[in-house]
């Protein structure tokens, strides 16, 4: 198609060639995103007899809990033009400050002082890479390594045993057949997902994301936005924390080693972009899903947990060769 037969389709209200073009890919990209965990459900369900089972789905849900609330902030965090490496590091301090709190004084104060902490370094993250104007990636795997170093000072390098049982009743209560920790992850993700596409504040992430320079010249808080992004993140990493300390009432400074990379592996899957700017809360479910079926999936076939990891490299790999192979075709 020739520029004037392009132009003639835009005057005539006609979709042009590009724009077919882009519908089509993103439309491709989507198909795929969520094809995958439909595969994975029915693979599981024929090749193994527990895996449909209400015990196991519900087992499924709790066990996506802490990955899911990470990922959502960090979709946020991304979407903003951000990046998060310390999510996990926060996990681990907000869960050792609430179990040592918990201890000395009772369940509630000791969870409060946890999502404090993690709302807390979750602000001198976003200080640091809005004010400071430090690179995220150098500026979070910086504080990523000092606030474990803080988790291992605090813990003494053992194991938290929380005392006070109320603990428990933050992730394990009932409601209508579901743990209250899975309702606190459903509710976070529906939060996220109304700030994103319902409020300034999305609008802003999303701008801030796509180009800080315009939107600053178009009169957002680009330094604003980042912060609230990062305080939204630490804030998700402290809640992971009590929530899991409160299903083993038990907590150490290596709690939630690996979940960053999980978590970035969820973002990916969904198709959302590495480079922000562009992703919705409903991608990062797809991904936190598909990774909790895998996991799930490998300890009902009695797989070796280390090719998990395996499996999830190669996925944030192939996640992002698709993401660049959409911009350069919706380009």
């Amino acid at each position: 198609m020739t520029i004037t037969t392009d132009t003639a389709a835009v005057l005539s209200g006609a979709p042009s060639a590009a724009a077919t073009r882009q519908r089509r890919v993103a439309l491709l990209r989507d198909v795929g995103i969520g094809i995958l965990p439909v595969i994975l459900f029915l693979v599981l369900t024929f090749t193994t007899d527990s895996f449909f089972t209400a015990d196991n789905l519900r087992n499924v849900l709790n066990g996506a809990v802490a990955l899911g609330l990470i990922a959502c902030a960090g979709t946020v965090v991304i979407i903003a033009g951000g990046f998060d490496l310390s999510a996990a590091a926060i996990f681990a301090v907000a869960g050792v400050s609430a179990a040592l709190v918990s201890n000395e004084t009772s369940a509630p104060v000791g969870i409060l002082v946890g999502l404090v902490v993690g709302c807390g370094l979750g602000l001198i993250n976003g200080v640091l890479v809005s004010v400071g104007r430090v690179n995220q990636f150098v500026g979070t795997l910086g504080t990523m390594i000092a606030y474990a170093g803080l988790a291992t000072a605090l813990s003494g390098s053992g194991l938290i045993i929380i005392a006070d049982p109320a603990f428990a009743s933050s992730a394990n209560t009932t409601i209508l057949g579901l743990r209250s920790a899975s309702w606190v992850l459903i509710i976070f993700a529906v939060v996220c997902a109304v700030l994103l596409n319902l409020t300034v504040f999305g609008r802003h992430a999303y701008a801030t994301g796509g180009n800080a320079s315009a939107a600053r010249l178009s009169g957002v808080s680009v330094n604003r936005t980042l912060i609230v992004a990062y305080v939204l993140s630490g804030g998700a990493a402290a809640l992971a924390a009590v929530l899991t300390a409160g299903t083993s009432l038990s907590v150490s400074a290596t709690s939630g080693s690996g979940l960053i990379f999980d978590a970035l592996a969820a973002i990916l899957i969904g198709g959302n972009s590495i480079l922000g700017g562009r992703g919705a809360i409903w991608r990062t479910i797809v991904g936190v899903l598909t990774l909790a079926l895998i996991s799930n999936g490998f300890n009902l076939l009695g797989v070796d947990p280390n090719y998990q990891q395996m499996v999830s490299g190669i996925i944030i790999l192939v996640a992002v060769a698709v993401d660049a192979w959409t911009r350069r075709r919706t380009s």
